[in-house]
């Protein structure tokens, strides 16, 4: 047991910058839930958790990259008003089919990233100066487009997939008959308790896999004892997640689509030769010229991969709000920035990983539901916010002056 504890601390202690976020997430939903008196881990609660971030879920898998990158994108927040304007008058004013605007929001998206990518990676302007130009361009064509007024409702078809549920399609389980004379019987959904199964499957594969990689590299990894503990702990949490949604109203449409979005860019970032890329220039940009890297083309396609998942936030975050409002979108980009560099990415590039930023994301979605459901007024929640983001990237250059004094 001594030699467990000891090689936990030895492998807490060597990846900190990483280790760390998902022990404060657990350490903020236990605080949240406490306070809140279980409020917090409602099964309608976890479900309005989902909805009601999956947008800036969806937009820190782009911007991890941008960071990773050393590079930054201040127009998420107006890129998709822009994008959801857009979609509002194609669909409600002139009437076209609701698959057209879920179509022309993502093709927005797309085109506003070419447009910053093109500024970057061919004209050389700092992607800082490039985004906050697009701040404001792209917040003053919303008011243009929308002619400074709100536009709704959208129809039925086009708010499907960000307000609807799968649920029965692999029948329900009865956990208990209810109570009274006219009790309905209380079920959970089996697809979405299947899904839960597949995922905490799929990660124990993947983290076999990954470990037998390791060991046949002659690679440190964690003792048996510790590695099953670390899949039993996620296996835990996968499924009291699943079970919430299962008991509540099934499984999201929008998060199926957020769960290929992962897997596409966890993919991406891990497994390709662009993915390496964006390390390399992140990490050291001289060498990766002399590598032969293609910096321009790297930074280009970065903000086209930021723009289409922005145009897919815009989507899903105008068919929830069933329409579009000029002042819609204000401080996503904050929310996005702030979800990565909690998520442990490094203000100065190279490191930072996608599950990071989904935790960063779900930390921000915790504290803002958790004081909501606190009664914590709005004046004070961006002042717990701001302190959060500041120790986070404190804690990020503790890391580096540490790491340095020990070489």
């Amino acid at each position: 047991m001594s030699n467990v504890l000891a090689e936990t601390k030895d492998l807490f202690t060597r990846n900190l910058r990483t280790s760390g976020i998902y022990i404060a997430f657990v350490a903020i939903v236990v605080l949240f839930t406490v306070l809140t008196d279980g409020l917090l881990l409602n099964p309608e609660n976890v479900t309005n958790l989902v909805l009601q971030n999956a947008h800036i879920l969806i937009m820190a898998l782009g911007m991890i990259m941008i960071i990773v990158a050393g590079h930054i994108d201040l127009s998420v927040g107006s890129v998709l008003a822009f994008a959801s304007a857009v979609s509002a008058v194609l669909v409600i004013r002139q009437g076209m089919p609701w698959w057209v605007g879920l179509l022309a929001a993502v093709l927005v998206g797309v085109l506003v990233g070419a447009w910053h990518g093109f500024w970057v990676a061919y004209v050389g302007i700092p992607a800082f100066i490039v985004t906050l130009a697009g701040m404001l361009l792209f917040r003053g064509l919303t008011l243009v487009v929308l002619q400074n007024v709100s536009l709704s409702p959208f129809p039925a078809d086009y708010k499907t997939i960000a307000t609807d549920f799968s649920r029965g399609l692999f029948g329900e389980i009865v956990v208990s008959q209810g109570e009274g004379l006219k009790a309905v019987p209380v079920t959970v959904d089996v697809f979405t308790l299947l899904i839960g199964v597949l995922a905490v499957g799929g990660f124990v594969v993947t983290q076999v896999r990954s470990r037998r990689a390791r060991i046949g590299y002659n690679q440190k990894v964690e003792s048996q004892v510790l590695f099953i503990l670390k899949l039993v702990a996620v296996a835990v949490v996968v499924m009291a997640f699943a079970w919430a949604l299962a008991y509540n109203r099934g499984f999201p449409y929008i998060l199926i689509v957020l769960g290929v979005l992962v897997l596409v860019y966890q993919l991406i970032t891990n497994r390709t030769v662009f993915g390496r890329h964006v390390y390399a220039v992140g990490g050291n940009l001289a060498a990766a010229k002399l590598s032969g890297v293609n910096v321009a083309r790297v930074n280009f396609w970065l903000f086209v991969h930021m723009g289409l998942l922005t145009g897919i936030a815009a989507a899903m975050f105008s068919a929830r709000s069933n329409g579009a409002q000029p002042n819609m979108g204000n401080s996503f980009e904050l929310d996005v920035i702030a979800a990565c560099f909690i998520g442990g990415a490094s203000t100065t590039g190279g490191i930072g990983r996608v599950t990071g930023a989904l935790v960063g994301g779900l930390v921000m979605a915790v504290m803002s539901n958790g004081m909501s459901l606190m009664g914590v007024p709005q004046s004070l929640q961006p002042i717990v916010k701001g302190l959060v983001l500041l120790i986070a990237v404190a804690f990020d250059i503790y890391n580096k002056r540490r790491a340095g004094a020990t070489r």
